[in-house]
């Protein structure tokens, strides 16, 4: 009985041992980054604690499997919102982005806002963000994969003459293990007609060793690399205290056709990571990601003075304008002084996205996200681009990949343009408010403008095809010219639009008082009569030849008397007299909707003549007349 009890009693002790033993194991292997490795044990333990569930989502989240992450995050928030840290309310938005659950991670991005008292910040709504970006963006890219893809990770492209060079874990040897993949070693490949990358082959094996090596630039003249490897030199224990091997970057020079001169940068660290270099466009300073004592997130941006002597100024934090309170790696700054980098404290649409910033005097504007297209809802990242033919590539663990991670190509969509100036042809005035439009060679409507106060106006267009721009304004004789784009669409065209007015290009067209008139002799009409005599319509021919080659002349047609007679009487004979001008003009083919006839009657006197009796004949005549007003 003894022996039973004491069995019963050693048997519980024994499972408090091994579940004590898995949870110390598990923490350990968090504690190391061997993350899939922790979230087996971890998933075995119950009860599941604050800590254990915040521990195994992170797990998955760091490895990018988000579906699971979202999974455990949700069920910690769901028992410990209360209780947990801001960082994991962001993490939880971050996994539903990645399941392309958007309106809930909004919400709980905002929840995120709130705990971290960043209330006055704007409400965040990812969709209605990207539908509006998108609407902005003139050139859009066209995204391709890259044929080269293996089926583990392959990212981390950089121009290296006519060739790229990238990161791959497509070599077999020990196991990393944060994603149990192979340790990483560069590759280089060839660049095809279409952008496409094929004829891999290792990159020199003096630069790939037994650990890390990714995110290579080289210099213009091809004679000094940098790049990104584990710290591992000399046997030496360069762990920090938790015994993580951390990144750093490296300097290379080629003698005599040989990586050699290898050297690590002096402001690495054993306790922290510097990683991913990018150079200026002058060489003269080096830009790089790192975790150091002093970011404001995860990771931060930072550029450092290369002195002409080969030695380095110290390290500066881009600022708060780029670095945020998470993650900001992969900067590239192109040839235009345009900074790239990857952020997942930005708005984007989940995971890392990849942004631009102008940098003009060590300054930078705001970060524009490079829109849906580019970015995915998962990582996107390592963008690098040739600004001369807008081509380029990143990587990316979207959905559709082949691999963990991918290299895709892009190229932005080629689209040319024809701008300029409208300008009154005799005066060089700029005309607001033209109406400037442009038809295909077909006479096919493409698009308009209504151009502003600085009468400017611009249209994208395509090559290799024909054009016809319009510019038009009331009061003024429309401007058309015909243009080419030729095969190669070598084109930025600047069209200078010159337009005359009537009264300028025609001599019995006149503007006073106001008013813009065709001017005849005038119409005389019989007593008590409105119908058009002989030597009318030969005064009325001459409106009929100038709407006939002024085809978009609009006018109308006013009758007036004088003041004899009733109000009544004479308004009635005004409109009548009108209307048989406007039926003459259509009768010699003038389409009736260039057309409006209108009765004044004695409302609209030229002199003083208001009364009966109390002027000449003559004085009586001025009033009665025809005039044609020009409407367009």
């Amino acid at each position: 009985m003894k022996k039973i009890l004491f069995i019963l009693l050693i048997f519980p002790l024994s499972i408090q041992l091994s579940v004590a033993q898995n949870l110390k194991r598990a923490n350990h292997l968090f504690e190391k980054r061997a993350y899939l490795n922790a979230a087996e044990l971890f998933l075995n333990e119950e009860p599941k604690t604050q800590e254990v569930l915040q521990k195994l989502a992170d797990c998955y989240y760091f490895n990018t499997k988000m579906s699971e992450a979202e999974q455990y995050y949700k069920m910690l928030l769901q028992t410990h919102e209360a209780n947990v840290d801001p960082t994991y309310l962001f993490r939880y938005s971050q996994a539903l982005k990645g399941v392309k659950k958007f309106t809930e991670a909004d919400k709980w991005q905002q929840k995120y806002l709130v705990k971290k008292q960043m209330t006055t910040a704007e409400k965040q709504e990812t969709l209605p963000f990207f539908e509006t970006l998108n609407s902005k963006i003139k050139k859009p890219y066209i995204v391709h994969k890259v044929s080269i893809n293996s089926k583990n990770s392959d990212f981390g492209t950089a121009y290296f003459g006519d060739k790229v060079v990238f990161a791959s874990t497509r070599n077999k040897g020990k196991l990393y293990l944060w994603n149990n993949q192979p340790y990483l070693d560069l590759f280089v490949a060839d660049i095809d007609h279409s952008q496409d990358l094929k004829n891999v082959v290792p990159f020199a094996s003096s630069i790939n060793s037994k650990m890390h090596e990714s995110n290579a630039i080289f210099t213009k003249d091809g004679k000094t690399m940098y790049f990104t490897r584990n710290n591992f030199d000399s046997g030496k224990n360069n762990s920090d205290k938790n015994k993580v091997t951390h990144l750093k970057i490296y300097r290379a020079q080629l003698v005599n056709n040989k990586w050699t001169n290898i050297l690590e940068l002096p402001f690495n660290s054993n306790n922290y990571s510097t990683e991913h270099p990018a150079m200026s466009p002058d060489e003269k300073q080096l830009y790089f990601a790192s975790d150091m004592p002093g970011t404001i997130g995860s990771f931060d941006l930072f550029v450092v003075d290369i002195n002409t002597d080969g030695t380095y100024g110290a390290p500066k934090n881009l600022g708060p304008k780029i670095n945020t309170e998470h993650r900001e790696q992969f900067p590239f700054v192109s040839s235009d002084n345009i900074l790239y980098f990857a952020s997942d404290g930005h708005l984007g649409m989940g995971g890392l996205d990849i942004f631009k910033s102008q940098i003009s005097d060590e300054s930078f504007s705001k970060p524009i996200n490079l829109s849906n297209v580019i970015n995915s809802n998962l990582d996107d990242f390592a963008f690098v681009i040739n600004e001369e033919n807008e081509k380029g590539y990143f990587s990316s663990n979207r959905e559709g990949g082949i691999g963990d991670d991918d290299i895709y190509r892009f190229t932005k969509e080629k689209t040319y343009n024809v701008h300029g100036l409208v300008q009154d042809k005799n005066s060089l005035l700029p005309l607001p408010n033209t109406l400037v439009t442009l038809f295909d060679e077909n006479n096919n409507f493409i698009s308009e403008i209504t151009v502003g106060e600085d009468a400017k106006y611009s249209f994208d267009i395509e090559n290799n095809k024909s054009y016809k721009i319009r510019g038009a304004l009331k009061l003024y004789v429309p401007s058309e010219i015909d243009f080419t784009v030729n095969a190669k669409g070598d084109i930025n065209k600047n069209i200078q639009l010159l337009i005359e007015s009537y009264d300028d290009a025609e001599q019995n067209v006149i503007t006073e008082a106001g008013k813009t008139q065709i001017k005849i002799n005038p119409i005389y009409f019989d007593f008590d009569k409105w119908n058009i005599r002989p030597d009318a319509a030969l005064e009325l021919n001459n409106v009929v030849a100038l709407m006939k080659k002024h085809t978009d002349m609009q006018l109308e047609i006013g009758a007036h008397t004088d003041a004899r007679g009733s109000n009544e009487y004479n308004l009635k004979l005004s409109h009548k007299r009108a209307q048989s001008v406007l039926e003459y003009l259509m009768s010699q083919g003038i389409l009736e909707n260039k057309l409006k006839s209108v009765g004044y009657g004695e409302t609209q006197p030229l002199n003083n003549c208001v009364e009966p009796k109390m002027c000449s004949e003559a004085e009586y005549s001025i009033n009665r007349r025809c005039e044609f007003v020009l409407t367009n």
